[in-house]
């Protein structure tokens, strides 16, 4: 079975959340629910400096009518059609500040054909809650958990 490419992912998810009223841009990958934009990045990789550069910078552009203006984006996923570097898992997994607004899917398994997807989301976005509904439910797309692979195991004592 052919997978599609990332940009119909995105496409058919926008058209699922209009089934759920909320605002979607026809023309940039944001979602807006409970005035919160939700932004959708597709790439194919990203160099750490870059990644830092993009996050600073949290803003995505809303077009109504003829016109255009600059919002801040709540949350951001990152879909990502190669594998992440360690040092970008590494970034998120060990910066609590970007747990609460980014999301990273590596669908680059989806790619090559295959029914899964690596994710690493700590947000509490119902719009990446409902995109990793759309894989698993829409898609048949089985999900696993991205893990920094440098964390050690914590110690915990039981008293």
């Amino acid at each position: 079975m052919k997978m599609p490419r990332i940009w119909q992912i995105l496409k058919s998810f926008k058209d699922f959340c209009r089934l759920h009223g909320w605002k979607i841009s026809e023309n940039e990958d944001w979602i807006e629910v409970n005035n919160k934009y939700h932004n959708f990045l597709w790439i194919r990789n990203v160099h750490p400096s870059s990644f830092r550069s993009i996050l600073a910078n949290r803003k995505c552009i809303v077009r109504e009518g003829l016109s255009y203006h600059v919002i801040e984006a709540s949350y951001t996923a990152w879909l990502l059609s190669e594998k992440p570097s360690e040092i970008l898992v590494r970034e998120i997994s060990e910066n609590s500040s970007l747990h609460n607004r980014i999301a990273l899917y590596d669908l680059s398994p989806i790619l090559e054909g295959k029914n899964l997807c690596m994710k690493m989301n700590y947000t509490d976005s119902p719009v990446f809650q409902a995109f990793e509904n759309f894989l698993k439910n829409r898609l048949k797309v089985k999900l696993k958990t991205l893990s920094n692979p440098k964390a050690k195991p914590k110690n915990y004592v039981v008293l």
